[in-house]
């Protein structure tokens, strides 16, 4: 049976050349708000940017500082912590449903506020209905027109998904949209792999002219094995905050309950990240190889001492398979 879909192709082609699309946000050529940082916070799905990151800026507005987050993953899942649960409209389905509405989007209609930390979400597509990049690309265009250069704000916290390339996880780093950029990582490989990738991207835009730097990486749930710490010293970066894997810290997240605070046994350590993060600068780090991420790690888990052993025509053929003779004429030397 044929499923009869109208448009199909049409449909494909569109998602094809949306993701092919080179953004089209441009820098802001004047100077920057002086006192602002923009920074970029880049991680493995699932390694506990969001907690990170909700503690942070709580901590950050408790000593005083005004500061801005912007969930930048399709999962808008950023401000979660924060709002104790509650979803965040998000600013792409927001402005969707106010453009069909014939309608303007207005600050209120995007950014919430709590316990003196200001955030927004900008969300993305549906699965199989477009581009994540793009959606992360149009959300910051709505964020020019709704004056984000002019806001006034001591840090801007972008959150974003570390294992996606597509070229609007990208932007900040691509684009010189922020001024530094800060991994979350732990002990295991695939989130230093993503970490090592991040690297690689800053490394490939600053020999390009750009200019956004490592400030750090963020150790989240440290079990005390130090390939983290490994990794850090390894391409140069400092380690900012070490965050064990405890299981007080385990179960308040799980429950919507901030523990960058004062209040907290843990304010000490989230405060302690705020300063770092304020005075790191934007280090050029030097991302490693394959076997050289691999190497921080013992062989036995990771499968570092395997040998690749080539594979041979007759391999590929099959053992029921005749090898014929090239068609190729070959010629004699002249």
């Amino acid at each position: 049976m044929t499923l009869d879909i109208p448009n199909l192709k049409d449909f494909d082609k569109r998602l094809r050349d949306e993701a092919h699309e080179e953004p089209t946000l441009e820098v802001p050529q004047g100077e920057p708000t002086k006192h602002t940082q923009i920074i970029a916070i880049y991680g493995k799905g699932g390694i506990g940017k969001s907690f990170t990151l909700a503690n942070l800026s709580c901590m950050m507005a408790e000593m005083g500082k005004r500061v801005l987050l912007i969930g930048c993953d399709p999962k808008s899942d950023t401000t979660s912590l924060l709002f104790a649960g509650k979803a965040c409209p998000t600013i792409i389905e927001t402005s969707t449903r106010k453009k069909l509405a014939g309608e303007e989007v207005a600050i209120g209609d995007v950014c919430y506020k709590r316990n003196g930390v200001f955030a927004m979400e900008l969300g993305g597509p549906e699965v199989g209905r477009g581009c994540g990049g793009r959606g992360i690309i149009h959300g910051f265009e709505l964020l020019e027109k709704l004056g984000f250069h002019d806001w006034d704000f001591d840090y801007v916290l972008l959150d974003f998904l570390g294992d996606v390339v597509c070229g609007g996880f990208g932007l900040p780093i691509a684009r010189d949209m922020a001024q530094k950029v800060i991994l979350v990582g732990s002990n295991d490989l695939q989130s230093l792999y993503v970490a090592n990738n991040v690297c690689s991207a800053v490394e490939y835009f600053r020999k390009m002219g750009g200019n956004v730097g490592v400030a750090g990486l963020v150790i989240n749930k440290d079990d005390g094995t130090g390939e983290a710490q490994a990794f850090a010293d390894a391409v140069k970066i400092p380690v900012l905050a070490t965050i064990p894997a405890d299981d007080d810290l385990r179960k308040k997240s799980a429950n919507y309950q901030i523990v960058g605070t004062d209040k907290s046994q843990w304010g000490p350590l989230f405060a302690g990240l705020a300063e770092a993060v304020g005075i790191a600068p934007p280090i050029r780090p030097e991302p490693l190889t394959q076997d050289g991420l691999l190497a921080l790690f013992d062989s036995k888990d990771t499968g570092g001492d395997v040998v690749l052993e080539p594979a041979t025509d007759a391999d590929m053929r099959g053992k029921h398979a005749v090898i014929k003779k090239s068609l190729e004429v070959v010629y004699d030397d002249a």
